[in-house]
């Protein structure tokens, strides 16, 4: 059977609404989308790092709640788990405010088994620390080495946006690993500088990776690829919070790779009707999240999605 290997943080985020502590959440980029896949019954393994402390052990168990094995988590003894701090504005939308204490080692962890057409995903400034490079490194190649598909979310926030000229190499980098990279519009503003994804796309990622998705809040997601770009409409709904929006829609589409039977080979070939299929997947998960406050689908959509689906 395929599975999904991720490696990404993994944080207790802290909500605050009107400046009020409002609800205590395990989340991470990659850790959201795998609760999300793991409530949806895929095989999951998840590869990340916890400080030995209180927050850990919460992190821990909510993982063991979830079927999320904890066997890929370094739990460190110095140092201490991260946390962050988000505040929601009037449009639900989360300022973020980062407590992180690691120590000099990062990620001993040994490497799980990747088999051809498993999926590999990773993103956000994870994979772009320079503590953590070569471990990043080494699973990437790993990943490529077993013909995963290898999915990247830059994540790219504006509080990093000081040190763009120093990570674009890096960012670059990960493109070229990458056989799907799916972002906000915000992500490559933030990145490139440029409001235009179709410049984006032509000028600063086709030449590394050929499949591009941006998703744009209530306006849609818009695909680009070698053959056609299309756009996608999203639900008018009122969001509760869109913190893990993003992270749900990576999860669905990786659920729309396994549920259509997607290869790594078909990729390049993919007709419009198979892209749309699989892009639903991903605004059906990241429209529920943002109709919580959760991070993740709740364990009862992912029931009825499955029987539907």
């Amino acid at each position: 059977m395929r599975k999904v290997i991720g490696v990404g943080e993994t944080i207790l985020d802290i909500i605050f609404k009107n400046n009020q502590p409002h609800i205590a959440l395990p989340g991470g980029s990659v850790f959201n989308g795998f609760i999300t896949l793991s409530r949806l019954e895929i095989p999951v393994v998840f590869i990340s790092e916890l400080g030995n402390d209180k927050v850990g052990d919460i992190v821990c168990q909510f993982m063991q709640e979830n079927h999320l094995s904890t066997d890929y988590v370094d739990r460190f003894p110095d140092g201490k788990s991260h946390v962050s701090l988000a505040f929601l504005n009037d449009k639900q939308n989360a300022e973020y405010l980062f407590y992180k204490n690691y120590p000099n080692q990062r990620l001993e962890v040994s490497l799980p088994v990747i088999n051809n057409d498993d999926i590999f995903i990773f993103g956000s400034y994870y994979a772009l620390n320079p503590a953590l490079r070569d471990k990043i490194v080494e699973l990437l190649d790993y990943a490529r080495e077993r013909k995963a598909i290898i999915y990247y979310d830059p994540n790219f926030r504006s509080a990093h946006a000081s040190e763009t000229i120093r990570l674009i190499p890096t960012v670059l980098d990960n493109l070229e690993y990458a056989d799907i990279v799916r972002g906000s519009d915000e992500d490559f503003i933030n990145l490139f500088g440029k409001p235009d994804m179709k410049y984006v796309y032509k000028e600063r990622i086709s030449y590394y990776c050929r499949n591009l998705i941006t998703t744009h809040g209530h306006d849609g997601v818009k695909l680009f690829s070698d053959n056609f770009e299309e756009h996608f409409d999203s639900p008018s709904i009122t969001p509760i919070s869109t913190i893990g929006a993003g992270d749900a829609f990576n999860a669905g589409l990786i659920y729309g790779l396994l549920k259509y039977d997607i290869r790594r080979d078909d990729l390049a070939v993919l007709n419009k009707l198979q892209w749309e299929k699989l892009i639903r997947c991903g605004i059906d998960m990241a429209t529920e999240v943002c109709l919580s406050d959760e991070n993740y689908i709740s364990k009862k959509f992912a029931s009825i999605y499955r029987e539907q689906s």
